[in-house]
C-alpha cells in the first residue's frame, strides 16, 4: 500500500512540476503587469472613462466603455463603488453596464495569464469578453432607456491602498498583495490539473468538451460556475483540458461563465441589481456564453 501511494505521489509530482515550469513565468509576468497597471495606470483609465461623460457618442460609448473595463485592474468589489461614483456624476447606465461586464470578465493581469493557453485562445478570450461587455451595454440602452437598471445607493468610492510616497515601495506592496491573493489558487489549479492528467483519460475530456456539439459547450459553461474561484487558478486546468481535446468554443464558454458567476462577483452584483435584474443577468451570461462557444467552434 505504501509503495502504491509513493508511486502515485511521484506521478503527481512529475505532472505538477512539468506544468508548473510551463506556466509559472506567465503567472509572474501577469502579476508584474497587473500591479504596474494598478499602481501607475488605474487612475488614468478611470479618468478616461469619466471623460466620456457628456460626449455625444450614443451606442458607440458602449464600445469605449467595454474596452476601458477590460483595461481596468479592479475586481468587481472595487469596480462597483467606482461605477457608483460615475453614476452619481451622470454617466449613462448602458455605458456603466458595458464597463462593469467586461471588467468582471477580464483584466490586464488575466490577459497575460491567458497567453499561456496560446494565441488563438487568448484572442478568443479578449474578443468574446469585449463583445460581451458591448452587448450588455446595448441591451440596457434599448430595453432600459427610460428606467433605472442599477441601484448604487450606499456605495462610496473606495480609498486607494497604493499611497506609499516611495513609488518603488508602492509597486512592491501592490505586487505582494497580488501574490497573496492569487498564489494559493495558482498552485491549487496546477494540482487539480495534475490530478486530471493522471486519473482522467483524454478520451473522457474529448467526449465531454470536444468537437462542435452543443453539449460540450453547455458542459463547459456549467462546469465554469462551480469551478471558477480565481482567474490564474483556472489557467492550468484550461491548459490541460485543451491538450486533452477540449474545443476552443468550450474553453470560451468556460472563460465567460466562470468569472461572471464567481460567487464573490455574484454577491456584489446582487446588491446593485436586485432580484429581478439579477436573474436577467444570469440568463444573459449563460445565453451569451453558449452562443459564443457554438460560434467559436463553427469558426475555428
Amino acid at each position: 500500500m505504501i509503495e502504491i501511494l509513493r508511486r502515485e505521489f511521484i506521478y503527481l509530482w512529475y505532472y505538477f512540476t512539468v506544468q508548473f515550469e510551463q506556466i509559472f513565468i506567465w503567472w509572474v509576468f501577469g502579476m508584474a503587469v497587473g500591479s504596474a497597471v494598478s499602481v501607475f495606470a488605474k487612475d488614468g483609465i478611470h479618468c478616461a472613462f469619466r471623460s466620456l461623460q457628456g460626449k455625444k457618442m450614443g451606442v458607440l460609448g458602449t464600445v469605449a466603455a467595454s474596452g476601458l473595463g477590460i483595461a481596468s485592474p479592479l475586481c468587481m468589489y472595487g469596480t462597483i463603488p467606482i461605477a457608483a461614483s460615475f453614476f452619481r456624476g451622470g454617466m449613462k447606465e448602458s455605458w456603466l453596464a458595458a464597463f462593469m461586464m467586461s471588467s468582471i470578465l477580464l483584466n490586464p493581469q488575466l490577459i497575460v495569464y491567458s497567453a499561456a493557453l496560446g494565441g488563438t485562445v487568448l484572442a478568443v478570450r479578449i474578443v468574446s469578453c469585449f463583445l460581451c461587455g458591448i452587448t450588455a451595454g446595448l441591451l440596457i440602452h434599448f430595453f432600459y432607456k427610460d428606467k433605472p437598471f442599477f441601484n448604487f445607493s450606499g456605495f462610496d468610492e473606495p480609498k486607494s491602498r497604493d499611497t506609499d510616497p516611495n513609488i518603488f515601495l508602492r509597486y512592491l506592496k501592490n505586487l505582494w498583495r497580488n501574490v497573496k491573493a492569487t498564489g494559493l489558487y495558482f498552485l491549487f489549479g496546477i494540482l487539480l490539473s495534475a490530478i486530471f492528467q493522471r486519473y482522467v483519460p483524454e478520451e473522457a475530456m474529448t467526449f465531454l468538451f470536444g468537437g462542435n456539439e452543443a453539449l460540450g459547450v453547455l458542459m463547459a459553461a456549467t462546469v465554469g460556475v462551480p469551478l471558477y474561484a480565481c482567474g490564474g487558478g483556472t489557467i492550468p486546468l484550461l491548459q490541460q483540458w485543451l491538450w486533452d481535446g477540449m474545443s476552443v468554443g468550450s474553453a470560451a464558454s468556460f472563460m465567460l461563465t466562470g468569472p461572471s458567476t464567481k460567487i464573490t462577483n455574484l454577491g456584489a452584483l446582487k446588491i446593485v441589481l436586485g432580484v429581478r435584474h439579477f436573474v436577467l443577468y444570469l440568463i444573459y451570461v449563460m445565453a451569451f456564453s453558449l452562443l459564443t462557444g457554438l460560434a467559436v467552434n463553427l469558426i475555428i
